[in-house]
């Protein structure tokens, strides 16, 4: 008896002969919302955290990292100058400019589309629209989450060093440390300071 009463009522729905009642509507709607859920993807919470742990993975170095950086260069940087002759104990300061950099790898697509206009004197002419469009590369982790494929990384640059010496006050000792220091990192000599340890 119920499905006849759906069938009659689908029925003259499509002929136009009656206008729903409100609670068919309501149904329609129900029916229609629900359809819209089924389709339409809702990202997870967890998802939302995981994209987050990627934009700072894909962009700059933190800056823990970059103090553990720099410390890693100061300490390397002073074991280096210590074997100079006449250098002595050192200590090193280095700071950076700015943070590192992941260079995320794209993918590069282009599609060209060519359309013939003629005008009032008869003549044609050729266009071509070219339109490019680059997307990032995933990779795919053992836990089934994607990061984006970094293809490079680049080191925080050096902005400045200061090295304190035993040997700081000998012209000879310094102008050494100031090469090594230049060779090293490619800091101009201004951004360079030698001083003598007291």
């Amino acid at each position: 008896m119920e499905k006849n009463k759906w069938k009659e009522w689908f029925s003259d729905l499509r002929s136009g002969k009656k206008i729903p009642k409100k609670n068919h509507l309501l149904i329609l709607f129900l029916t229609g919302l629900l359809l819209f859920i089924a389709v339409v993807p809702f990202p997870s919470p967890e998802k939302d955290e995981s994209e987050n742990e990627t934009s700072i993975s894909a962009g700059s170095v933190s800056e823990t990292d970059m103090g553990e950086y720099e410390t890693y260069l100061e300490k390397k940087t002073a074991d280096i100058l210590r074997q100079v002759d006449g250098v002595g104990e050192v200590t090193v300061m280095i700071t950076l400019k700015s943070g590192g950099q992941k260079i995320i790898e794209k993918d590069q697509s282009s599609t060209s589309q060519t359309t013939e206009e003629s005008d009032s004197a008869g003549g044609v002419r050729t266009v071509e629209d070219t339109v490019s469009d680059k997307t990032s590369i995933y990779e795919q982790q053992s836990d089934g989450s994607s990061v984006p494929y970094v293809s490079k990384e680049l080191s925080p640059e050096v902005e400045g060093v200061v090295v304190i010496a035993d040997g700081g006050d000998n012209a000879v000792t310094a102008k050494s440390i100031t090469e090594a220091v230049q060779a090293l990192f490619g800091v101009e000599a201004h951004k360079i300071k030698i001083m003598k340890r007291a």
